[in-house]
């Protein structure tokens, strides 16, 4: 009578309409029945994005699209601007080095966000393209993209945001902040397996796709957006996970943007107050709602702690990575997720500690939490 529940920062858990659609009888995609489902999507991640940019849609992980908006914005040579506050602000500067762009990376100390003054003091008239990332999942940092936006859109250069993680979750208002290229995933926020990521693209962006002199096929901007103008990709699609996505999208849209917003920043809210009450630190100096990075207490060990979550009580927290691994432990509040869901987190993390030994008032953390869902 095991049950599973899902908390890592993605792949998130899928709710059963999706599961649902991805067992019927896979079709042809070459087709108007497909052609129809396509543009209902790309509609529907213009909506999510706040946007009326061209959204180029690739089957990928979310590290595809990160590749592509290198790939069709920069020549070798270029220079670029790029955050490296945790792994995924890294993976961004290693895929710029790898197609040999000149990067000039502002290292933070894990747990902080950039200081969008810093990114002013770098630009230049040689600087093409920022990358930045709105959440930084391996942190729990949520970056203040808004005002990074505003100080790229007076410059030549494009901004590029890594929000995978962040959407949904923490604001993002494509067109209003002016932001180029919008990169995201299927296994976040959007509630389904991974192997669907996007971009969004703008007037800007597409000047510098159209100077690119960086090899790409499968990743080619122009040809992606020659399909997704007559609703079709130009090479085979993940129809049965675009089908579970429609479906997603469209429970998005009968909750409302603005509406999921509020409920995930309660709930991490939530998971905030609980892991206080119960004398846990927080490790990020600016939490993001998508996802919340906790420090392990002293004397607690990690991978005990989250081997017992997993193994024993069938609850999935994620770790640390790279040099946090052992460190921290991190929690979602995204997706398909509720109030009852963060009780649930909170009630399990608060038995595992009292095994291990970790002394605190039984109960303190699920009260705490759920005084903010009330």
């Amino acid at each position: 009578m095991r049950k599973e529940y899902l908390y890592s920062p993605g792949p998130t858990t899928v709710p059963p309409e999706a599961l649902s659609v991805m067992g019927k009888p896979i079709f042809h995609h070459r087709t108007k029945r497909h052609r129809e489902m396509f543009q209902e999507i790309l509609d529907g991640l213009k909506y999510v994005l706040a946007t009326q940019n061209d959204v180029l849609v690739f089957a990928s992980s979310g590290t595809g699209a990160m590749e592509a908006s290198v790939a069709n914005l920069l020549s070798s040579g270029d220079r670029v601007i790029t955050v490296s506050g945790g792994k995924f602000g890294q993976r961004f500067g290693e895929i710029c080095r790898a197609y040999g762009a000149e990067v000039d990376e502002i290292a933070l100390e894990w747990g902080h966000p950039v200081d969008p003054a810093e990114i002013e003091k770098r630009l230049s008239e040689e600087v093409k393209a920022v990358y930045v990332t709105l959440c930084e999942t391996s942190t729990g940092v949520n970056n203040d993209v808004r005002a990074i936006a505003g100080i790229v859109a007076k410059s030549r250069a494009v901004l590029v945001v890594d929000a995978i993680s962040g959407l949904l979750c923490n604001d993002l208002l494509v067109d209003e902040w002016n932001i180029d290229v919008a990169v995201g995933g299927s296994q976040k926020g959007l509630m389904i397996p991974p192997g669907v990521a996007f971009c969004s693209v703008s007037e800007k962006a597409w000047g510098l796709v159209n100077s690119s002199k960086m090899p790409k096929y499968y990743f080619d901007f122009n040809s992606t957006k020659k399909s997704a103008d007559k609703a079709d990709t130009p090479f085979t699609p993940a129809v049965t996970l675009l089908r579970a996505l429609r479906e997603t999208l469209r429970m998005v849209r009968s909750e409302g943007r603005e509406n999921l917003l509020r409920l995930y920043a309660k709930l991490a809210r939530a998971v905030r107050a609980g892991t206080a009450a119960i004398g846990l630190e927080l490790f990020s100096h600016a939490p993001s709602n998508a996802v919340t990075a906790v420090k392990v207490p002293e004397g607690i060990d990690a991978g005990e702690l989250l081997n017992l979550l997993r193994d024993e009580l069938g609850v999935t927290f994620a770790g640390g990575q790279a040099k946090l691994k052992g460190k921290i432990f991190r929690i979602c509040s995204m997706g398909y997720t509720n109030e009852f869901d963060i009780l649930t987190a909170m009630s399990a993390l608060e038995f595992a500690l009292k095994k291990l030994g970790y002394q605190f008032e039984i109960g303190a953390g699920v009260k705490a939490a759920q005084e903010v869902l009330s």
